[in-house]
């Protein structure tokens, strides 16, 4: 990590369907948070939604966590790749299958990436309901998606699709 680069606020989707899904979500909070280089700056609430790839499978737990970062973007997913592994993430299932832990970069501060590991804007994201509900739930007001427009504008066209805010301790 280069100690000398500068903050980014990054927003990251969390989602799990498996495993006590909100223990999931708030164990990678914390460690999240407690990653070097990376400080909390908001969270959204847990939100429930159905799942957005095969219908055989458990509804998911989604939330977003704002997070201020002196890593780079691939510093960044390489940790958040091995926290996913730290909750027995498998990548070798189906495509949007079931999962203990996924943890998606939706937005590196105004840059736009585009590799083969990364792609941010997170690819789809201005489609996803249990994406756009809650990155609302915690972005400043008239936040722009990096080359694709205002958040609210997208949110305007996202229906609920059922997706629910959840009470959870």
């Amino acid at each position: 990590m280069n100690s000398f680069r500068e903050e980014v606020t990054a927003y990251l989707g969390l989602g799990s369907n498996l495993a006590d899904p909100a223990s999931q979500l708030r164990r990678a909070r914390a460690e999240i948070a407690g990653l070097t280089g990376v400080s909390e700056r908001a969270f959204s609430s847990f939100y429930h939604s159905a799942p957005m790839g095969p219908a055989d499978q458990p509804d998911y737990v989604n939330a977003v966590m704002a997070v201020d970062v002196t890593l780079d973007a691939h510093e960044l997913l390489r940790a958040l790749q091995a926290i996913e592994l730290m909750h027995g993430r498998d990548r070798s299932g189906r495509r949007w299958g079931a999962r203990t832990l996924d943890i998606d970069i939706l937005l590196y501060g105004q840059e736009q990436l585009h590799y083969e590991d990364l792609t941010v804007p997170h690819p789809g994201m201005t489609e996803r309901e249990f994406v756009l509900y809650p990155l609302a739930e915690i972005a400043p007001a008239g936040l722009e998606i990096p080359g694709g427009g205002r958040l609210d504008d997208w949110l305007a066209r996202c229906p609920k699709r059922g997706l629910e805010v959840l009470s959870v301790d």
